[in-house]
């Protein structure tokens, strides 16, 4: 019987493929980095054909590494970077151009433009997203603005869209499934979450053509079988979930008032608001956190663009560490009477700010200053930015009083960050068991597609916490060091 679990997780910079047994526990892994391309300032594109190639050839690993062939996968869960927007040709599956990554701005003055001729609250009140580039639609209308005969080729239905999973489902299906979740859906900033389906106006109003869109399926659904050349057998895709969202379930955050945060590239901080939508009045989105058998789940949502990224700028750019782990070594190392702020506004900065236009800067900088500083600085920074989100989202809903923050993802790994963390929170912080939560949520939404695996209510039981990080800082130095930061960011901005 095959009783394994295939999780797909494509992230922003790697593609990795776990293997989970019935117990969701790892039985292999494969991971695979891939081309991050930087054309202009503030523009980020991938090739799709290289994720494609690694996503196929990571999953072969990991079942290769468990031990398994695919006639022992009993279904396959996909999540995947987000707004990162893919054209295709329907009939070969062949890219029409590098995919504009959900870090790319290069659309900014087009969202700028929409906003002044008043369209901002439309977009808002329908998708519950803010009118920025961040989202797909815009970044659909520049390609097909910008490869010849694009448009036109749309509109005669030759052409698809989709977010990172669309485009996996479409070649693993063989062209057979083009399709997507509410999830990604919802963040395309042509969906609305309240009717939950694509909104004509907005795909007017942003220049999008409808033939190009997927099918929105809800996140444990069929989506169809592999090719059975890809892996000697066909095999099950029954779970599609955006990784943010993924995470929500992997941290069994099913519950209104439960919230995660995952440290990647990005940092994603999600809180479960129920089945009603809550509409931010703190510049955070309301989206789509899961829907499952119909029924829709809301979530409130603040993006930090930059996290895993500063170190990754420290390490390639700088040439200040080796590998990651240095930067906590170093910032232990670091002189506790300077105080350095990094704001990591490489590509702008996102909530509560939506500001496109700053950049980064470092503040405080002495002769003194070396690398272990700027280590603790970019550090401590990604914590300085969730304390903005989690003030803004208590703003925003009153229900959620004593936080507990469930965190995941590469970074959670550093002690010294989640200490700090949980200090300048005030709040403790929960890293689980299972680090790997993103392609967890992903393994459990398929397991829970084909039957191998319980409802929520009862996989909730099963979330395991490893450490929990309690506030150890002294309130007064607390205020001191987040006034600091509040300084930092607004010397940074751009207005």
């Amino acid at each position: 019987m095959a009783n394994h679990i295939l999780a797909i997780d494509q992230g922003t910079t790697s593609s990795r493929a776990i293997v989970f047994n019935q117990r969701l526990e790892i039985a292999g892994l494969a991971q695979r980095e891939f081309t991050q391309f930087f054309p202009q300032s503030g523009w980020v594109e991938h090739d799709a054909l290289e994720i494609w190639d690694a996503t196929v050839a990571t999953c072969r690993q990991a079942m290769s590494r468990a031990g398994l062939s695919a006639r022992d996968i009993a279904a396959i869960g996909i999540t995947n970077q987000r707004e990162t927007t893919v054209v295709w040709e329907r009939a070969s599956g062949r890219p029409l151009h590098k995919a504009i990554v959900w870090q790319d701005r290069r659309t900014a003055p087009l969202c700028a433009e929409l906003w002044r001729q008043g369209h901002g609250e439309t977009v808002t009140a329908r998708t519950g997203l803010l009118l920025d580039a961040y989202f797909s639609a815009t970044k659909i209308a520049w390609i097909l603005d910008h490869v010849d005969g694009a448009r036109q080729r749309a509109q005669r239905g030759e052409l698809c869209f989709g977010t990172v999973d669309s485009y996996l489902l479409f070649r693993l299906s063989g062209g057979k499934t083009h399709a997507t979740d509410a999830t990604n859906a919802s963040r395309t900033m042509l969906f609305d979450i309240h009717r939950n389906c694509w909104d004509d106006e907005l795909l007017e109003l942003l220049r999008v053509e409808k033939a190009m869109l997927p099918e929105v399926r809800d996140c444990a659904a069929d989506y169809g079988s592999t090719e059975p050349a890809l892996f000697g057998a066909p095999i099950a895709i029954r779970g599609v979930a955006g990784d943010q969202q993924a995470a929500l379930v992997g941290q069994a955050c099913f519950a209104p008032g439960m919230i995660k945060s995952t440290y990647g590239t990005g940092a994603f901080i999600v809180l479960n608001t129920g089945d009603q939508p809550v509409r931010s009045r703190n510049r955070l989105l309301t989206t789509i956190g899961y829907r499952l058998s119909g029924r829709t789940t809301y979530a409130l949502e603040g993006s930090i663009f930059v996290a895993g990224a500063a170190v990754q700028w420290m390490r390639d750019a700088m040439g200040l560490i080796e590998t990651a782990a240095d930067t906590g070594k170093l910032a232990r190392r670091a002189d506790i009477n300077q105080d350095v702020y990094l704001v990591p506004a490489f590509v702008g900065l996102g909530a509560p700010h939506w500001d496109a236009e700053a950049r980064g800067a470092i503040f405080g900088i002495t002769r003194a200053t070396g690398p272990a500083e700027l280590s603790k600085a970019a550090l401590e920074s990604v914590c300085y930015q969730t304390r903005d989100l989690l003030e803004a989202m208590r703003r925003d809903w009153p229900g959620m009083a004593d936080t507990v923050l469930r965190v995941d993802g590469g970074m959670v790994a550093s002690n010294f960050t989640m200490q700090f963390l949980a200090d300048i929170l005030a709040a403790p912080v929960d890293r689980p068991a299972v680090l790997e939560t993103t392609a967890l949520g992903a393994a459990y939404l398929a397991g829970l597609g084909c039957g191998l695996l319980p409802a929520p209510e009862e996989f909730s039981t099963s979330w395991q916490r490893e450490r929990r990080f309690t506030p150890a800082l002294d309130e007064a130095l607390r205020a001191r060091k987040y006034d600091g930061w509040q300084d930092a960011v607004r010397r940074t901005l751009s207005r």
